[in-house]
């Protein structure tokens, strides 16, 4: 694996008002890395990843984008850049169709274009036609997904992204994510579904109050029950 970092995420402080949410938390991946963030409820998964889009400014630290540090930069210039959020609303345009919702994001440089979405999803190439609206919440997920690749994106940040789906329908987008990993896109996961992050993680981050607590390879995370136990209240079971 490249172990030039491409995203490096360096002591930020994000807050919610006065609430003080990053508390000096840091992470990296490299490029073609699948990367994931766990951790219990609040503990500031999603904040770590609005951090890094711009959503959230940090007040101290740097994330370090393909060696400039963006931290502090408009949402939209760091996603010109190429961090692209998926987010756990999906925002999907409910009254455009699945086409326009792809194609409206598409950027004239992208490697993505409708034929490579439609060959990993098919399903979005069935739909193609109906609005936003009509489709089912793993369709719309797949349009998120579909819509993030079309922007160009260097990494792709997903939050939560199977949800409340159904069994069937995480294993279909479980795929088709292992299919966007073999691209060699670099992925940043926020789940809670532990089998789905092991199933496509290189290496695992646990955030607790803010601060990374522990990181390993897949491989040791799946051999380390108690960190399993201690930091998530769950043992994951092969």
């Amino acid at each position: 694996m490249n172990t030039d970092f491409i995203l490096k995420v360096e002591n930020i402080h994000s807050f919610y008002g006065k609430s003080h949410i990053l508390q000096g938390l840091s992470i990296n991946i490299a490029a073609g890395e699948v990367v994931t963030l766990l951790g219990r409820n609040g503990a500031g998964k999603s904040t770590t990843l609005k951090s890094i889009v711009g959503v959230v400014r940090p007040q101290q630290g740097t994330v370090i984008f393909q060696g400039d540090n963006v931290a502090g930069l408009p949402a939209y210039k760091i996603a010109s850049r190429g961090i692209c959020l998926v987010p756990e609303n999906r925002g999907i345009f409910k009254l455009l169709t699945v086409e326009e919702n792809l194609t409206m994001a598409a950027r004239r440089e992208s490697a993505w274009g409708l034929a490579d979405i439609y060959r990993i999803f098919p399903r979005l190439k069935e739909r193609r036609k109906n609005g936003g609206g009509q489709l089912s919440g793993g369709e719309q997920q797949m349009l998120a997904i579909g819509r993030a690749l079309m922007t160009h994106p260097k990494v792709m940040m997903l939050d939560e992204p199977v949800e409340g789906l159904a069994p069937v329908i995480v294993d279909e987008i479980v795929a088709q994510l292992k299919l966007i990993k073999a691209t060699g896109m670099s992925i940043i996961l926020v789940e809670q579904n532990l089998e789905v992050c092991t199933q496509l993680a290189d290496r695992h981050y646990i955030i607790e109050q803010g601060r990374v607590v522990y990181a390993a390879s897949n491989a040791d995370f799946l051999a380390d029950d108690n960190a399993k136990d201690r930091y998530l209240g769950v043992n994951l079971v092969a």
